[in-house]
C-alpha cells in the first residue's frame, strides 16, 4: 500500500496548501523568474507573504527583484490594515541603511509600505467592481542620501472578488409573444442577468436560471435562460395573456449564493382556428317593391372568435339570386353582410326570395389552405307598394327645326301604371325646367308641342322634364327627362369676322397684299361653310384695288397701282359681298376702310395723317413738341419775373401819367458784370432828358462814347405797359432781363 500512503500524504498536503491560500491575506512566495522586471544582475532578491518573524526567506543569488503577483480580498474590513505582502531584498542584510519606496496606483492612499520592513498594508475597504488591480513600483534606496540602491521594479496587486453582487436583469420588465396553439418546445425569448462580480474566479458570476411563476404553461433553460412552451393547445380565446416570473442565482444555483428576479409577460398572438358562425340559420325580411336600388334591403353576420384580419369574412350568394336582383357586401367596420338590390322588384311578378349565403373567412385555417365557411338561409318577402308611372325611356331624344310655327307637334312621350290597378296617367311639364315656356305638353296623351318661336343661333339645346302621375293619386310622381334639339335652318348672312382697316403704304407695290377678310356665319349647316366674296357691281372696275380668293374661305384684297398720296387721298373705302352657300343662300355687304400711310423703307408704317407729311422737312413730330415745351417753359419764366417784379418795394419810374411810351435802349458794348463798379449808374436813364442827360463812363474811351444807339419804342395800349415805363441797360448781367422784357412785349403785341 505504499502507493496509497503517496497519494492521501500528497491530498493531505494539497488540502493544507488550498487552507493556507485561502485564509492567509497574502500571497505565496513561489518564485517566477520570468516575471522579473529588473536589470540588476547583482545581489539577491525574496517575496515573502505573511511570513512570522520565525520563518525562514527563500532567496536565490544573483538575482535582483523576484516577483509574484500580490492578492488581496475585497470588502474585507478590520481593525487594523490587511497586510497585502513583505517586499525583501538581497541588499537588506540588516548593517546597511536602507529604505523601501513604493510608488504607482494607490501608493500612499491605498497602499502604505513599511520602509523599514517592506510590508505592504490595504488601508482602505476595497471594492473589485470599481477596480480590480493596481500596478504599484517598489525601490530600494539609501536611507541617509535617497539614492537608489537598486533600479525601480513594478508589480501587480489583484483584488480578490467575493460574491458580493446578486444577479440583475437590467432590462426587464420584459413582453414577448407566441403564436397561440404553439407546440411544446417553442421558443419564445431569452432573458439574460448580469453579475457584477469575476466571472473567471470562482462560481460568483455563475448564473443558473429557474421559473417561479408560470408552470405549467412556460418552461426556462436553466443555463441559457430561454424561455419556452412547455404547454400543448394553449388558446388565445380562452386565455391570451401569461405573466411569468424568472430567478437568476449565482454561484451555480448552490445555497448562498445571490439571486435576482424579473417579470415576463407572454402574450398569446392569434390565429385562424375558428371559423365564421352566423348568429342564426335562417333570416327573413320583408323589403318594399319600390325600395330604390342600391338602398339596404337587411343584414346579417358571421361571428368569428378570432381577432384581426383572422375574423374578417366576406359574403356571397351562392343560391336563389338567378336573376341577379340581390347582392351582398361586406361592412368593414361592423364585419356585417349588407343585403341590397341591384335590380327594381316587382311586386306583380314574384313577391318572395329565398337566398342560400355564405360567409367565408377571407385568410386561410392554419391548419390547411382551406378557408372556413359557414353558410344561412335568406327568405325575403315583396311587399306591394303604389308605384309610380313608368316611362317607355329614361330619355328622349326630340328634334324641331328653328324655323317651326307655333303648336308644331314635337314628340309624343309615354307612360304607364305597373301597380294592377292600371290607372290613366297625366303628364306635365316642370316649368324650373321651361323658364320662358316655350313647350307645352297634352295632359292626356303626352304630345310636346312648340309654344314659342325657337332660335337655334340663341339655344341650341333644351332640355326639360316630364312629369307623370296616376288621376287620382298624385303622390307618386315620375320623370323624364326630354332633350329638344333645334334643327338649323339658313337665316342668317355672313359677315366680316371683326372690323377690318387695312393700311396701304405709298411706296408701296403693285400686286402687296393689303389685307386677308375672313367671315363667320352664325348658321351651322350639315356640309359646313363655303363663302363667296365679291365687289359690290359698282366697284367691279375699280381702278385702285382687287381681291384674290385663297380657296380657304378667306379673301386677300391687293392693291392695283403704287401712285397711291395722302395729299391725293388719305382714305378708301371698299365695300365687298360675303354670300354662304346655305339654301336658300344669304349675304350681306361689308365694308373695308383703307388708310394710306407714310411708311419706312421697310415697309413699317410711320404716319397715316395729312399733316404729318406737311411738317418742315427735317423737323419730327418729337422735335416740334420739344420746341413747343421750350416756349412753354420760357413763358411760365416771363411771367414769374413780372409777378417778382410787380411786388419790389422801390416805385415803378414813371414820369408822368399821361406818358406811356416804353423806351428800350440797346448798347453796342459789354458790361462788367456785377464786378463792374466803373460803368454808369442806371439812374442815367431815369432822367427825364433821356440820352441828353447821359453821363459818360470812365471805362470807355471818350471818343466811343456817343456811339448811336437803336432805340425801339413801343406804344401798346396794354393796360400794364400803360402803368410804367422800364428802362432797361442791356450788359452781360441783364440778359435775362432783355429778353424776358422782349417777349412781354411781343406777347402783348400779339394779344393786340
Amino acid at each position: 500500500m505504499p502507493t496509497r500512503s503517496e497519494e492521501m500524504l500528497m491530498d493531505l498536503w494539497m488540502s493544507l496548501l488550498l487552507v493556507w491560500i485561502t485564509c492567509v491575506p497574502s500571497v505565496s512566495m513561489t518564485p517566477i523568474t520570468g516575471q522579473s522586471r529588473s536589470t540588476q544582475t547583482g545581489g539577491s532578491a525574496a517575496m515573502a507573504s505573511g511570513l512570522g518573524e520565525g520563518q525562514r526567506l527563500l532567496s536565490r543569488t544573483k538575482r535582483g527583484w523576484v516577483w509574484n503577483q500580490m492578492f488581496v480580498l475585497e470588502e474585507f474590513s478590520g481593525p487594523d490594515p490587511i497586510l497585502v505582502g513583505r517586499l525583501h531584498t538581497d541588499l537588506d542584510v540588516g548593517n546597511k541603511n536602507i529604505k523601501y519606496v513604493l510608488a504607482g496606483e494607490g501608493a500612499g492612499t491605498i497602499f502604505a509600505i513599511n520602509e523599514l520592513t517592506g510590508d505592504i498594508h490595504a488601508m482602505k475597504r476595497l471594492d473589485r467592481e470599481e477596480k480590480a488591480e493596481y500596478t504599484l513600483t517598489a525601490q530600494v534606496i539609501n536611507a541617509d542620501t535617497d539614492e537608489p540602491l537598486e533600479p525601480p521594479s513594478e508589480f501587480i496587486i489583484k483584488v480578490q472578488d467575493i460574491n458580493d453582487n446578486p444577479p440583475q436583469f437590467l432590462q426587464g420588465p420584459y413582453r414577448a409573444s407566441v403564436a397561440e396553439m404553439s407546440a411544446v418546445g417553442t421558443s419564445v425569448t431569452t432573458v439574460t442577468a448580469t453579475d457584477a462580480d469575476d466571472p473567471v474566479y470562482g462560481n460568483s458570476a455563475k448564473l443558473v436560471y429557474s421559473i417561479l411563476q408560470g408552470q405549467p404553461y412556460f418552461s426556462v433553460d436553466p443555463n441559457s435562460a430561454t424561455i419556452k412552451v412547455a404547454l400543448n393547445d394553449m388558446d388565445r380565446e380562452m386565455r391570451d395573456e401569461y405573466l411569468v416570473v424568472i430567478q437568476a442565482k449565482d454561484m451555480g444555483g448552490h445555497m448562498g449564493g445571490l439571486s435576482g428576479t424579473t417579470s415576463l409577460t407572454v402574450t398569446l398572438i392569434d390565429i385562424n382556428d375558428n371559423p365564421p358562425k352566423f348568429s342564426k340559420n335562417l333570416y327573413e325580411f320583408v323589403i318594399p317593391e319600390d325600395l330604390p336600388l342600391g338602398k339596404m334591403g337587411g343584414k346579417v353576420k358571421a361571428n368569428d372568435r378570432d381577432y384581426g384580419d383572422n375574423a374578417k369574412s366576406t359574403y356571397s350568394i351562392i343560391e336563389g339570386d338567378d336573376q341577379g336582383v340581390f347582392e351582398i357586401v361586406t361592412d368593414t367596420q361592423t364585419q356585417e353582410g349588407i343585403l341590397k338590390l341591384k335590380k327594381p322588384l316587382d311586386y306583380e311578378t314574384k313577391k318572395a326570395y329565398t337566398l342560400k349565403v355564405e360567409a367565408t373567412n377571407i385568410l386561410p385555417g392554419h391548419s390547411s389552405t382551406a378557408h372556413f365557411k359557414d353558410t344561412a338561409t335568406v327568405k325575403i318577402a315583396v311587399d306591394d307598394s303604389d308605384e309610380p308611372p313608368v316611362f317607355s325611356k329614361s330619355m328622349y331624344l326630340l328634334d324641331v327645326n328653328e324655323n317651326a310655327p307655333i303648336n308644331t307637334v314635337i314628340g309624343t312621350v309615354n307612360a304607364r301604371d305597373p301597380d294592377s290597378s292600371k290607372n290613366t296617367v297625366r303628364y306635365f311639364i316642370d316649368r324650373h325646367t321651361d323658364l320662358e315656356r316655350q313647350f307645352n305638353i297634352n295632359v292626356d296623351d303626352g304630345k310636346i308641342t312648340l309654344a314659342k318661336p325657337l332660335d337655334r343661333e340663341t339655344d341650341m339645346w333644351h332640355n326639360i322634364t316630364v312629369t307623370a302621375t296616376e288621376v287620382g293619386n298624385h303622390s307618386p310622381i315620375s320623370r323624364a327627362i326630354v332633350a329638344i334639339r333645334v334643327m338649323d335652318i339658313n337665316d342668317n348672312a355672313p359677315e366680316f369676322a371683326t372690323e377690318y382697316e387695312a393700311f396701304l403704304c405709298e411706296n408701296g407695290k403693285p400686286g402687296q397684299v393689303i389685307q386677308t377678310i375672313s367671315a363667320v356665319d352664325k348658321d351651322d349647316p350639315v356640309q359646313g361653310h363655303y363663302f363667296n366674296y365679291r365687289l359690290v357691281p359698282e366697284m367691279l372696275n375699280n381702278p385702285n384695288f382687287t381681291i384674290k380668293n385663297n380657296q380657304d374661305n378667306s379673301i386677300s384684297v391687293l392693291a392695283k397701282h403704287d401712285t397711291f398720296r395722302r395729299q391725293k387721298q388719305e382714305m378708301y373705302f371698299l365695300p365687298i359681298i360675303v354670300t354662304d352657300n346655305g339654301h336658300p343662300p344669304m349675304s350681306s355687304t361689308n365694308t373695308l376702310t383703307i388708310r394710306v400711310c407714310g411708311c419706312s423703307k421697310d415697309g413699317i408704317v410711320q404716319s397715316c395723317n395729312v399733316e404729318a407729311y406737311v411738317l418742315p422737312i427735317g423737323l419730327s413730330m418729337g422735335a416740334l413738341i420739344a420746341i413747343l415745351a421750350c416756349i412753354i417753359l420760357l413763358l411760365v419764366i416771363v411771367v414769374l419775373f413780372v409777378t417778382l417784379r410787380r411786388h419790389k418795394n422801390e416805385p415803378l419810374i414813371i414820369k408822368d401819367d399821361e406818358d406811356v411810351r416804353e423806351n428800350i435802349i440797346r448798347y453796342d458794348d459789354e458790361g462788367g458784370g456785377e464786378e463792374d463798379t466803373e460803368a454808369f449808374d442806371i439812374a442815367t436813364l431815369q432822367n427825364p432828358d433821356g440820352i441828353n442827360g447821359y453821363l459818360p463812363r470812365k471805362d470807355i474811351k471818350p471818343d466811343l462814347q456817343f456811339m448811336p444807339r437803336r432805340i425801339v419804342t413801343v406804344e401798346p395800349n396794354n393796360v400794364f405797359i400803360r402803368r410804367s415805363l422800364i428802362l432797361v441797360d442791356c450788359d452781360l448781367d441783364s440778359v435775362v432781363e432783355c429778353l424776358a422784357v422782349f417777349w412781354v412785349l411781343v406777347i402783348c403785341c400779339d394779344c393786340q
